[in-house]
């Protein structure tokens, strides 16, 4: 994992889509520009879910990790 400096974590375990990414709309607009988040997740679907969003939202996808039972996702506010 590259360096990091998490502004949050945002823990969305158990939620299941579309929830993580309803979600982590509602938080971006309360973070700086260039802040990362990372976000815990265990819905499979989050590997196509945040890059898809991120896309059409113009923030960044700095790395997925995917671990038994758990999923890491770095963002970064893009705009």
């Amino acid at each position: 994992m590259a360096d990091y400096k998490i502004a949050k974590t945002l823990d969305y375990k158990g939620l299941k889509c579309p929830m993580p990414i309803v979600k982590i709309s509602q938080e971006m607009p309360k973070l700086a520009l260039g802040d990362v988040v990372e976000v815990l997740t265990t819905d499979p679907g989050a590997l196509s879910d945040f890059p898809a969003w991120a896309k059409t939202t113009g923030q960044l996808v700095l790395e997925s990790k995917q671990e038994p039972g758990l999923i890491t996702i770095y963002v970064k506010k893009a705009k």
